[in-house]
Parts: C-alpha cells; structure tokens; sequence
C-alpha cells in the first residue's frame, strides 16, 4: 500500500530540473514533515516511532572529548535475522545485506527498537525552509543553485535531488579526526592503516551567503601516520558543489620524492591512494562527487532495516581485531533498526567505465545519510554491499557514520574506514581555515 501511494504520487510530479516547490508546500516543514523533509508521523504497525526532535543535547555525564556513549545502550534485539528466517524479512532488507548472510551462515542482524535520533541545529533548519522555495538543479543536475546552510530538497522530486541533499547535509563546521582503515584479506588478514583528518565544511557555514561560498562543497586533508612506510605521506581536495563548471582539485604530498604532486584524476572510479586498491574515489561517504556518469531514478520510499544508531561499534576501547573478523565486522556490536528510507538506484551511462555499473542507495529519511547500497557490475551481478553505521554526534548535533564498510562478494574480502576506538575523538573545535588547504601548506606541513 505505501509503495502504490508513493507512486502515485510520483506520477504527478514533473521530474525535470525545476526542483522549487510552493510555499504551502515549504509550509509542511517542521508540522506533517520534520524540518528536514522526513515523514513526522510513525509507522501505521507502530514499528517506526514518531520523530520528537532527535537527540537534542549529550547524555547525562558527557564531555566533548569523549568517545560518544550510547544512549540506548539497555535496548535489545526485537529480532534476529539470520539464515533460518531470512526469506521472511527479505522485502525488507537491502539486497546485498542478504548476500551477506547468505555468504555467512554464521551471520546474523539484531534488529533493534528504532530510535529517530537524528537531528541538526535550528539554523540548518531555518535554512533548509528557505532552500525548499528556491534551490534548483543546474548544469543538467550536475549542480546546486538557490541553496545555503541547510538540505537543498526537503521535498524531493527526483533521484537526483535525493543524492544532492546527502552531499550537502549538514555534518558540522570543521572537523580533525584520528581513525584507522583495513583492507580486511580473505582468510581475515589486514594491516592498520591510520591518518590524521582535517574537513572544513565550507557549504554550512554560519553566516555564508550562495555567493561566498565560491562553487565550494569542503576541503579535505589527511596525513599518514601509520605505518611507518608511509609515515608522513598526506593527501588534499579541494571539493567542488559543481564539478562540471569546476571539477575537484587534488594533490600528494610523497615522503620520499619530498614534493607535492598535482593528481590527474581523484573522481569516480579513480583508485583512493592509500587503499590497497580496495576503494574508488566515489565510495568515500559511502557517494561523492559529480552525479554526471549515472542515470539517477527515485524508486520509491519505503522501511527498510538499515543499520543505525551504532554506538557500541564506536565505543572507545573495543579492540580492532574484535571488530574485524575473518569475512564481515562482528555483528554482536552491529545495530539495525526499520527506518523509512527513500531508494535510489543509478545505472551507468552509456561510454562511460565503472567496476559499479549499477547501485542502489537506501538514504534515511531523518538525516539524508546513505545508510546503504547494493552493488551490482555491468553483468547484473550483485558484487558488493557498502554500509554506513551512523551515530547522532550530539555536540553539534548531526547524524553521520562512524564506520564505512565495503563488501566485496567476489573476492571475499571486505575494506572499513573510520576504526576510532583506541584513537582521540573527534575535535568538532579545532580552528581550521581554506589557507590550511593548499599545495603549499601540504608542502609546509611535510618538510
């Protein structure tokens, strides 16, 4: 019955590039719908609750600094999927999560309580009311014109749209993390490999206007710190809203060669350094980047069990080797919940090479995080599985991953990015600024 309603209503939309809706329509935000486009209202089976706001201030005993303790931490398991009963919940389960069991008999998904612990701060709203009444697609939906500060389409028309508003969703205003990625081997062996990680959020700024914002989404920069091998090498982006007008700017520093090499290419399916060739440019949050090479169609809206909520996998201490096992992350510190998630599926356009051809997006209606995709190779073939376990970072607040996972079916063998459980948490304060993201500061911070 939802799915017939939604698309319906589809049917009388015009998908073009005219993305503005009406007043009366904006009108909805923050009363029927959330301020950010979700559905207000719970599930009809009281299985998905009413949003209240989310997470609107820390627990109890939180100081900033601290590994992010879990506010549901006394909830347990509605249900378990696994083998035995997974024909049952398979119209609700992403495609390549039920791969994934079906690959591990050993595997299971605790389906939690869902908890609509998503939230942002009230200007990201204010904005995102404004933006619903003036933000239009430009460059063949390459790019974003009329929006600042909040979601660009809290009520989307298009596949398009709905990738737009998880590129630009709020996710603080500068940030510098300590984590860990594995490339984690058939058979379970992997190397650490962990990086110091600066981000400022030039899109979301208090105060910036369209204008001052220059065509710029963020900046980006990481340092090597370990392994000793590759101590000292360091990577910079400069990310652009639109990438056809301005494509992304990219450059190594190299420990051993001393200098600052301008890269070519670090889009689409361009190889990420540093990833034991495990993880394309565009896999980065779990999709970046220019739109342009895929055909984007907005499938329908519907509750899927998602993961969520994963406090305990980002709790401070948790030992990696306990989190990577042999063939998946440890499931026991694996949360899902139903959530109602808007499904997107992209298929490769015509000349164009990518190791995905197809890829279907599960994009939480609450936050506009991808909290899941299916990935499928030019044959049809469903290859892989990309997951985002997400929390509600309360300080800001925002909801965003913690840990990224990617699974590849083929060669049995799975890439994570993000382990942070024996590392500083992140500094949501540190004073960052765009000097901090040129060649020459790479250069600087490198000699």
């Amino acid at each position: 019955m939802y799915k017939l309603a939604f698309a319906c209503f589809l049917a009388g939309m015009t998908l073009n590039v005219q993305a503005k809706v009406d007043p009366s329509q904006a009108a909805r935000l923050g009363n029927d719908l959330t301020p950010q486009g979700g559905e207000r209202a719970g599930s009809p089976d009281g299985l998905i609750p009413p949003w209240n706001g989310g997470i609107t201030r820390p627990p109890a005993g939180y100081q900033k600094g601290m590994h992010h303790p879990d506010p549901f931490s006394n909830d347990q398991p509605r249900l378990v999927i696994d083998k035995n009963n997974l024909a049952e919940h398979a119209d609700s389960l992403p495609a390549g999560l039920q791969e994934l069991v079906r690959n591990n008999p050993e595997y299971s998904i605790r389906v939690f309580p869902t908890r609509r612990s998503a939230s942002a701060p009230q200007r990201v709203y204010d904005a995102t009311r404004t933006n619903a009444t003036q933000t239009e697609l430009i460059s063949r939906g390459n790019g974003v014109e009329g929006a600042t500060a909040g979601i660009p389409f809290p009520l989307p028309q298009s596949g398009l749209e709905v990738i737009w508003n998880h590129i630009m969703r709020y996710r603080g205003d500068q940030v510098r993390t300590y984590t860990n990625h594995a490339a984690v081997l058939q058979g379970g062996k992997y190397s650490l490999l962990k990086r110091e990680r600066d981000i400022l959020f030039t899109y979301g700024q208090p105060g910036l206007s369209e204008k001052d914002l220059n065509n710029t989404l963020l900046y980006y920069k990481y340092r090597v710190l370990s392994p000793a091998a590759l101590a000292g090498t360091s990577l910079l982006v400069q990310e652009t809203l639109d990438q056809i007008l301005a494509m992304r700017k990219a450059w190594r520093y190299d420990r051993g060669e001393r200098r600052v090499r301008r890269l070519p290419s670090l889009a689409y399916d361009a190889l990420q350094p540093d990833t034991s060739g495990m993880a394309t440019a565009d896999v980065v949050d779990a999709y970046n980047g220019a739109p342009d090479r895929y055909e984007w169609n907005l499938l329908t809206k519907q509750p899927m069990v998602v993961p969520y909520n994963s406090y305990a996998l980002h709790q401070k201490g948790v030992p990696y080797d306990e989190i990577l096992q042999p063939a998946f992350v440890n499931p026991q510190l694996l949360r899902y919940e139903l959530h109602r998630v808007w499904i997107v599926e992209a298929n490769l356009r015509t000349g164009f090479s990518h190791p995905y051809h197809k890829r279907r997006f599960y994009i939480d209606e609450d936050s506009w995080q991808i909290l899941a995709v299916d990935l499928y190779d030019k044959k049809g073939e469903l290859i892989g599985l990309q997951e985002s376990h997400s929390i509600n970072y309360y300080e800001l607040p925002a909801f965003f991953s913690t840990l990224e996972t990617i699974y590849d079916f083929k060669r049995k063998r799975y890439f994570v990015d993000g382990l942070d459980n024996n590392e500083p948490m992140y500094d949501f304060d540190v004073e960052l600024h765009p000097r901090d993201f040129t060649p020459s500061a790479l250069r600087r911070e490198g000699n």
